[in-house]
């Protein structure tokens, strides 16, 4: 079986119970409480910025499976479901462990069962029991997936721990790039997704968050080996979340890079010119997503590799 770069379908789960997470908010630096809307308003804003991007990404040519989330069921993040679970072109699908006791309630079978109408499913890992052991992986918010030369990139934090990112690799296939990735005040970064996005052909990286020079240096070695053009983004532009973004293919086999608007406006001329030479760039606001989350686009968006049904 081929290896493949990208993926144009993925799925994202519409929020019931967006807000504010007081668990999640110790190891995230990005989330900020301070709003002067009421809980409905916040949740009715949630969702219109949601459906505004599933309606662009799919005016582009991404096939979006949107799950409804369950209104009985509080989950703040639950908009964010690439943390807890992962799907690969084997047929696997991944199930994480997660830090917040909240968090760990977005895991639900009943989103295994829609995906299975249109998609293979040959197996399930579980790595959730790691919990019990406190070894925490938050899936794709904790890995960068370089899924064509198998490599995973990983910043520790309470989010992402070695072990049980080693515990991955080892019954995933996946060679470890791990390193130690921190914010302008020192505090590590909580997801890798946020200081870096990898292309195609390129990778868009917070470098100057690897303090360590030694690590910093095995990570540009093995971008090299791999044949990615590094695009370096600043703390400044990492914090409008602009190393929080996902390449996409499309049904016309056009790839394109998505974002957020706050991330986009961050970039300079000369990045978003280097990128578009690439692929073009699609972005949607997602400010209150954003501020109150303390995720962006790529956060809300699980790839689907898995194989297509074929139909008869």
């Amino acid at each position: 079986m081929a290896r493949k770069h990208l993926t144009d379908h993925i799925l994202m789960v519409r929020p019931a119970n967006f807000g504010f997470n007081e668990e999640t908010a110790e190891s995230n630096a990005f989330q900020n409480s301070k709003i002067n809307l009421s809980s409905k308003e916040i949740k009715k804003k949630a969702r219109s910025e949601f459906d505004d991007f599933v309606k662009k990404l799919r005016k582009a040519g991404v096939g979006v499976t949107v799950i409804e989330d369950r209104p009985r069921v509080i989950t703040p993040d639950s908009v964010f479901p690439n943390n807890w679970i992962s799907f690969h072109q084997d047929g696997t699908v991944a199930t994480y462990p997660m830090l917040s006791n909240l968090r760990r309630l977005e895991r639900r079978d009943d989103l295994l069962e829609i995906l299975a109408e249109e998609f293979e499913i040959e197996q399930q890992i579980h790595f959730e029991h790691l919990e019990n052991q406190d070894l925490i992986l938050e899936g794709t918010g904790s890995i960068v997936f370089d899924r064509f030369h198998k490599i995973a990139y990983a910043c520790i934090s309470p989010r992402t721990n070695e072990k049980a990112l080693d515990l991955f690799c080892n019954k995933m296939g996946y060679e470890k790039v791990a390193f130690e990735s921190v914010d302008s005040k020192g505090q590590q970064i909580y997801h890798t997704n946020v200081m870096m996005a990898m292309g195609h052909k390129y990778v868009i990286i917070a470098l100057d968050s690897i303090s360590n020079k030694k690590e910093r240096k095995e990570v540009l070695a093995k971008f090299k080996a791999t044949q990615k053009e590094v695009i370096e983004i600043s703390l400044e532009q990492m914090n409008a979340f602009a190393g929080n973004m996902l390449l996409l293919d499309t049904h016309s086999g056009k790839p394109l890079l998505v974002m957020s608007t706050q991330a986009y406006k961050s970039l300079t001329h000369t990045q978003i010119e280097k990128i578009e030479s690439y692929n073009p760039i699609l972005h949607s606001s997602l400010n209150l997503i954003e501020q109150l989350g303390g995720g962006s686009a790529r956060c809300m968006m699980a790839e689907v590799f898995l194989p297509k049904k074929v139909k008869l």
